[in-house]
């Protein structure tokens, strides 16, 4: 800073003691004062109130005893909410400066609020970053509109002017909707927990298909209610579409942000939740004409069709039918007369030539023939009946002859015997197959002798 005053001053002047242009003193001041002070927060009244042309807003902040001149330039003042007018206490949050050209000590503002709703602005913009973080603002939880509802639900007080409002709207645009009004309070310390609880009474009893939250302008402790966390939460979780009307157009509360749906003022929620009477009668009336129309459609298609069914039923009558199956018979009576006549004949010529079969095979024609043909096959018979018997004797002869050379009878006749055991019936060749004692019978010629073996002798031995 030093060196900025030894700039300041002459060169034929001590610099000790320097000397200040009037324009490098006011310079000097306006930098003191700004990074002496920097950025402060005043509450002041407003006079004196000018907005230039350019968008500037110029004003003088006072209290009782002094006053202070104000610039608010007009990137800050595009951000007010409402232009602020004289008599207007406001909190300011500004720089302090001097305008150098003249030399004036002045506020440079930055923001401007209602004096006495600063904290109340500092709890709004922290409880809507929050619910924000949470997603209670979020479009994906916004539940849409009923195109045409029955019963509209209200919220507010049932004296105050925004039900008039609402009833006057909905009587106006769609008299044939229903109003439920669920009363309470819209301001103070009570009106949160009685808000709470209609919204949750609504959803309960389910008898209104669309809520209207709301209330007329206020101040900002008027509308606080509407920025409680409580409430917030109620409107959230309603299974009902709730649309948010608090205040005027420039008000904005938390219940806006998490409403389905918000409306700048209560006519303009019962505008948004009832359909336009004149509207609805209109578009009847489009769909009568288009019903009219496809009904004549309709009815032209079904002439159509019923000729067709007419040409039909004439083609496929009963008499037409019948004529034709009477036509049909006599075809059929005739090819069966023509029918009968060609096997009539056939039976005859066949009964013709069984006739004269019949008569070439009679019995008392053939029976001379017969006869000489039954004693020719007689003699034959009898021929071949002697020849094979005389061979059969001839044979039997010679086989009876080989027989006799074998028979044991032969052998006996020839003075030979057959000796066997009495008990078991074996034959014996040899003498050791008995022993003495044993009792054997002999087989003759003639006769049969039975003995006992005494002694044995070996043939080798004699």
């Amino acid at each position: 800073m030093s060196a900025t005053l030894a700039g300041m001053a002459t060169a034929d002047t001590p610099a000790e003691q320097p000397v200040f242009t009037v324009s490098g003193l006011n310079r000097v001041c306006r930098f003191l004062l700004n990074e002496s002070l920097g950025m402060i927060r005043i509450e002041g009244e407003i006079s004196n109130f000018t907005a230039a042309t350019s968008g500037h807003l110029y004003f003088t902040l006072k209290d009782t005893e002094a006053q202070v001149r104000c610039a608010m330039f007009r990137p800050q003042a595009q951000r007010l909410r409402s232009r602020p007018q004289n008599g207007d206490h406001v909190l300011l949050g500004a720089q302090v400066s001097l305008y150098e050209p003249r030399g004036d000590y002045q506020l440079i503002v930055e923001s401007l609020e209602p004096a006495g709703n600063g904290a109340l602005a500092l709890a709004f913009e922290r409880l809507k970053a929050r619910l924000a973080a949470e997603g209670l603002f979020d479009e994906i939880h916004k539940q849409p509109l009923p195109a045409l509802p029955k019963t509209v639900g209200v919220i507010t007080s049932p004296t105050g002017a925004a039900i008039r409002d609402i009833l006057t709207v909905l009587r106006r645009r769609f008299p044939a909707i229903e109003v439920v009004l669920y009363p309470t309070k819209v301001q103070g310390s009570a009106a949160r927990d009685e808000i709470v609880r209609a919204l949750q009474l609504a959803n309960r009893l389910k008898n209104c298909d669309v809520i209207i939250l709301g209330r007329g302008g206020g101040s900002t402790e008027d509308l606080w209610c509407f920025n409680e966390e409580a409430v917030a939460r109620a409107i959230f979780h309603s299974h009902i579409p709730v649309v948010s009307a608090v205040g005027h157009e420039t008000d904005f509360t938390i219940s806006d942000f998490v409403a389905d749906l918000r409306a700048p003022t209560p006519s303009a929620a019962a505008v948004a939740v009832s359909p336009d009477r004149q509207e609805w009668l209109a578009r009847l009336d489009r769909l009568r004409g288009r019903l009219s129309q496809n009904l004549r459609q309709r009815l032209e298609q079904a002439r159509q069709q019923l000729r067709q069914f007419e040409k039909r039923l004439a083609s496929q009558h009963p008499e037409q039918r019948l004529r034709t199956r009477a036509q049909r018979l006599d075809e059929l009576e005739l090819r069966m007369n023509r029918a009968m006549c060609q096997h009539g004949r056939g039976l005859a010529q066949q009964l013709l030539m069984q006739r004269n079969r019949l008569l070439g095979s009679r019995p008392d024609s053939r029976m001379p023939l017969l006869e000489a043909r039954l004693e020719q096959v007689s003699r034959q018979l009898a021929a071949a009946w002697q020849r094979r018997h005389d061979l059969a004797q001839h044979r039997t002869e010679r086989l009876a002859q080989a027989l006799h050379a074998v028979s044991p009878l032969a052998t006996l006749a020839r003075g030979y015997s057959i000796t066997t055991r009495v008990d078991t019936g074996a034959l014996l060749h040899s003498p050791v197959a008995v022993e003495p004692g044993t009792h054997i019978r002999t087989l003759l010629r003639d006769g049969i002798l039975v003995s006992t073996v005494e002694t044995i002798e070996n043939p080798t031995d004699a």
